[in-house]
């Protein structure tokens, strides 16, 4: 069990794309903290949960790229992992994000409704690896690269 692991067992879990990425294209430098992340999520340790921007954001260069395999292994994990919820994106997550955009100049608005998201559905802690998200105060933020 990984250090990352510790820290988010028994935990409603959301997280953002990149964590996601590194995950399926097992990304060498963070392959290890993705790993601890999703097989905890896998056997039911955590609760995970992402918002279908998620799906979008990680289909589009498989897409571009012609790779229907990669799209494919996105789809499978997002749409049918039994311990991953896939967060719709509401009129009311729309309103908590322009919220955020207000309060934090800095924030994009994919990364406002990826935590809108989140703390609509009441997630304990959202992983990340935009050391930006520390900033915020809405919701405990892990930052994958803390464990490596």
């Amino acid at each position: 069990m990984g250090r990352l692991t510790q820290v988010i067992t028994g935990k409603a879990v959301a997280f953002d794309t990149p964590p996601l990425i590194y995950y399926i294209e097992q990304n060498p430098q963070y392959k290890g903290a993705a790993d601890d992340l999703f097989n905890a999520i896998d056997n039911g340790a955590a609760r995970g949960m992402t918002s279908v921007l998620t799906l979008l954001e990680v289909l589009v260069q498989p897409l571009r790229s012609g790779r229907m395999d990669l799209a494919s292994q996105y789809r499978q994990v997002l749409e049918n992992s039994r311990g991953i919820r896939l967060l719709p994106v509401l009129s009311a997550t729309c309103e908590v994000s322009a919220h955020l955009r207000a309060k934090y100049d800095w924030i994009r608005t994919p990364d406002a409704i990826q935590i809108a998201a989140a703390l609509q559905d009441n997630a304990d802690v959202i992983v990340t690896n935009d050391d930006r998200w520390r900033r915020l105060t809405e919701i405990p933020v892990v930052i994958l690269s803390d464990y490596l």
